[in-house]
């Protein structure tokens, strides 16, 4: 194998899940934000709630579509290994996503009574956030589960995701947006909205880590290879750092909670915790895209058209990156409820 040939597959990997951690980041509090809308029963709070992401939200997504596009196009065989056996909750994934949108923008300007008032698309706006977030845990779930293939083909059913793995994997992902949200809502609002969500995040916390362990201690009898990783020496020194680091994180945020003035670090401990399990995910499943048998150098694309794609996200990513980080710059401080989203 060449150095190119061997070299290449590892640097889009790497790329692929930097945009998967940044879509699951940015995206995830405001899908968080509409998961918790429906327990927010003030008319003014829901408004404030939403005013935080406004102008963002869109900008969000753009990540799913970056990583899409490298599986796509760096990775076509896992790519055509992946998408027919997760067709059905990825197809749920997209409408529900397209169902929160129009309910986010509908909102607005709907009537406070009438068929398809503001509580209709209200409800709307919280059941495509659920909706595609346990689609998204589901399809994590069944990925890391095993996908059945021969000969670089998948040969299962297309209700092989339908199974508890990947189900409990859609729960622990929709506990984790709704965490993100509340602590996002902790750093970015005031008064009793921001008490309230104080208040969730601290018993979103502790649901958190419970699913956290369960899924740890689950992942490893999944397959004899995430077994190896969790007890063989030396491989357990790359993933016994994690459950430390998830417990100290732990403290950390329960501490900030407590403390009326930390308002950004719950949100941070929040993200650290996706960190840390995407971490250990990367650990458990690598060097394979489509587990147990698919590695990166199996599924990835000749050299020649991932040099290609390479130069065009050298150009685009920082360009992203740089929109990304100045929008949410010029939209930074805390929202009030005479802030309004037109």
């Amino acid at each position: 194998m060449s150095n190119a040939a061997y070299w290449l597959p590892i640097v889009w990997a790497v790329l692929s899940a930097l945009a998967i951690f940044l879509y699951i980041c940015l995206d995830g509090f405001d899908l968080g934000i509409g998961i918790l809308f429906l327990g927010e029963k003030d008319q003014g709070h829901r408004n404030t709630m939403v005013n935080t992401v406004a102008p963002v939200w869109d900008g969000n997504e753009t990540w799913m579509v970056f990583g899409g596009a490298a599986l796509y196009g760096v990775f076509p065989v896992a790519y055509g290994t992946i998408l027919p056996a997760l067709y059905l909750p990825v197809l749920f994934m997209l409408l529900a996503l397209i169902l929160r949108g129009v309910a986010f923008e509908f909102r607005f300007k709907a009537e406070v009574h009438g068929l398809l008032n503001r509580s209709f698309w209200d409800t709307a706006f919280c059941f495509g956030s659920l909706v595609a977030a346990m689609a998204q845990g589901i399809i994590l779930g069944a990925l890391i589960m095993g996908i059945k293939i021969q000969n670089h083909t998948f040969v299962g059913s297309a209700w092989d995701w339908f199974a508890p793995f990947p189900l409990f994997c859609g729960v622990a992902v929709a506990f984790g947006y709704a965490l993100l949200g509340a602590t996002w809502l902790i750093w970015r609002t005031e008064t009793d909205l921001q008490t309230t969500m104080r208040r969730l995040a601290g018993i979103l916390g502790i649901s958190m880590l419970v699913l956290i362990a369960i899924v740890s201690f689950w992942t490893p009898y999944l397959h004899a290879t995430y077994m190896q990783k969790w007890t063989v020496w030396p491989r357990i020194l790359f993933v016994a750092p994690v459950p430390v680091a998830v417990v100290a994180v732990a403290a950390t945020f329960f501490l900030s909670l407590r403390g009326k003035r930390a308002k950004l670090t719950p949100f941070l401990c929040a993200l650290a915790w996706f960190f840390l399990c995407f971490s250990g995910l990367g650990i458990n499943i690598w060097p394979y895209i489509v587990p147990p048998t698919m590695t990166i150098w199996d599924a990835s694309a000749p050299p020649t058209s991932q040099i290609f794609l390479l130069v065009g996200a050298a150009i685009l990513l920082p360009i992203i990156m740089s929109y990304t980080a100045y929008s949410y710059y010029v939209f930074r401080g805390t929202v009030t409820a005479d802030q309004n989203y037109h």
